[in-house]
């Protein structure tokens, strides 16, 4: 009875400190959520009025971020400090031509606030929101006019918009492609006069294509040129709270907005709108300051390029220590180095993986294979494939140690019975044990990719960046460029965090892309987690 006694107690304290993980969890879900949401809601824009003591009036306009009625007031030139005063802190935008982004304001008696219907908020590429009136629109110097000014507005947006995708599109994918082609074109035709076989109807083919080539990409050229044009054309004119007129290229809105105007469902739909824009949108295209985009690619394709290296690595290295190597000197050493590896900081990984794997394999590919491009790297600098390796190598003792536990747990009366059958040892590791061990390979996957995925020291020393001008997977052969540079949200998020200039407008962000660094974690789990499940309900009537 004592022992069943103490049994239920281990019980309900496992059972408690498994709650209190899946709360603090929660609790940090909801936390991030709720302070990242502030980046995609339409706050109300408010009209501050105070009344200075000489009797004049001062304005500011902008979203009121905090209120704290009895603040102690601030020193005199004397130093003295009396009473209380009202203290607003309000992000007032317009950096560009005002102020930064938040101010603090203080007066003894309250501020008359107001919140006009028709207040504007820009969206921009840059130089983050502004805030104002709209005065009107103007195409080449001729003010447009319309008796809905607002739906002119979004209308002249949306062709905007509509002409950037078609720049991007020319730019980053048919001018990359034809100048892939020229590359290739020229390399041919060296590589002919090389071998003497670069005659007069070789030469007439080569300068039929390249003239090909060259028409159209100055047609490309061409019509790049009436787009960036056309879509520099409409301006609008937005007035400030002082009265100051500033004309704004609607090539720099990304969205508009009357926030004190919209009601319940239109707040939910502007929600929605944001947050596809948040995580769909890339900064490097010039459609948002804040677009995650690439930082979310980059990070799910580097973990799955770790993973494709370093589940074989692992499983073959726990298949030896456990199934062939035996009790000696040598294995015992081998498991001392593959604990010690666990325990090494992620940043000496980052350093090695600089040192090996970008100068030492990096730079000798370059040497056999891209000297002609010398002195200019090609996988003798920081890229994805080094960070995916670097990182195969972190997690390296992770997935070692769940699979050799995995391969512990199948009875040897398995192996026995096989190898009493006819079978070798080669076809029972194959068709038995490695089946029956797959549910802990994924256990070691699944950890894993939880640590790689929130790695940020080591990346930035083997091909982390802020801002990339190219994805790694494009329409160009060989269509997965493994030597260029990539985003990460954990760089993001520290970026933000720590080297933003303007760190009160970027923390919702931070907020934001915690959240969604989270969630994608979670998500890559859950998926390793339900195969795991699956099989091994598959091949739990084996081990029976």
């Amino acid at each position: 009875m004592r022992a069943i006694r103490q049994n239920n107690r281990w019980r309900w304290l496992t059972a408690g400190a498994v709650t209190v993980c899946l709360l603090a969890f929660a609790l940090l879900i909801a936390l991030l959520a709720w302070q990242g949401a502030r980046v995609f809601w339409p706050q109300p824009v408010d009209l501050y009025t105070f009344t200075q003591p000489d009797g004049s009036e001062s304005r500011l306009l902008g979203e009121t971020v905090e209120h704290q009625k009895q603040f102690p007031a601030p020193a005199d030139e004397q130093g003295n400090s009396a009473g209380h005063v009202n203290r607003y802190l309000i992000k007032t935008g317009n950096r560009d031509w005002d102020a930064p982004d938040f101010r603090v304001a203080y007066s003894r008696e309250p501020a008359e606030v107001s919140r006009p219907k028709d207040i504007l908020v820009l969206q921009r590429r840059s130089h983050g929101n502004a805030y104002g009136w709209l005065v009107g629109l103007r195409e080449d110097n001729e003010v447009l006019t319309a008796q809905n000014i607002h739906a002119l507005l979004r209308q002249r947006l949306a062709q905007v918009h509509t002409m950037i995708r078609e720049i991007n599109q020319i730019r980053r994918i048919d001018m990359a492609r034809l100048n892939k082609q020229l590359d290739m074109l020229d390399e041919q035709a060296e590589r002919q006069r090389q071998a003497n076989q670069f005659d007069m109807q070789v030469q007439s083919e080569y300068q039929a294509n390249q003239a090909a080539l060259q028409r159209r990409f100055d047609h490309l050229s061409a019509t790049l040129g009436r787009l960036q044009h056309e879509s520099q054309r409409d301006v609008l004119i937005l007035r400030d709270v002082e009265g100051n007129n500033h004309v704004i290229p609607l090539t720099q809105i990304v969205d508009v907005w009357t926030p004190n105007a919209l009601n319940l469902n239109e707040k939910l739909l502007h929600f929605v709108q944001q947050l596809w824009h948040f995580v769909s949108d890339s900064a490097a295209d010039g459609e948002s300051e804040t677009g995650a985009f690439p930082a979310i690619f980059g990070t799910v394709l580097m973990v799955l390029l770790m993973s494709v290296v370093v589940m074989p690595f692992g499983v073959v290295a726990a298949v030896w220590l456990h199934e062939y190597a035996g009790r000696n000197a040598l294995t015992r050493l081998v498991r001392i180095a593959v604990v010690n590896l666990a325990g090494v900081p992620s940043i000496v990984y980052g350093v090695f993986g600089l040192g090996f794997f970008v100068w030492g394999v990096g730079g000798t590919l370059d040497q056999l294979f891209y000297s002609n491009a010398l002195p200019n790297p090609t996988f003798g600098t920081p890229g994805l494939l080094w960070a995916a390796l670097t990182l195969a190598l972190l997690t390296l003792p992770v997935v070692i140690v769940a699979t050799e536990e995995g391969l512990s747990r199948i009875p040897n009366s398995l192996r026995q019975g096989s190898l009493a059958l006819g079978a070798s040892q080669a076809e029972t590791l194959w068709h038995v044990v490695l089946p029956m061990a797959i549910p802990a390979m994924l256990t070691g996957l699944i950890l894993a990719v939880a640590r790689a995925a929130g790695e940020t020291a080591p990346l930035m020393l083997v091909g982390v960046v802020k801002m990339v001008p190219e994805l790694p997977v494009d329409a160009v052969f060989p269509y997965l460029h493994l030597d260029r540079k990539f985003m990460h949200l954990g760089f993001q998020i520290y970026d933000l965090a720590f080297q933003s200039p303007n760190i009160e407008a970027d923390r919702p962000v931070v907020f934001a892309t915690a959240l969604l660094l989270v969630l994608i974690i979670l998500s890559l789990n859950l998926l390793a987690m339900g195969l795991r499940h699956r099989l091994r309900e598959r091949y739990r009537l084996m081990t029976q």
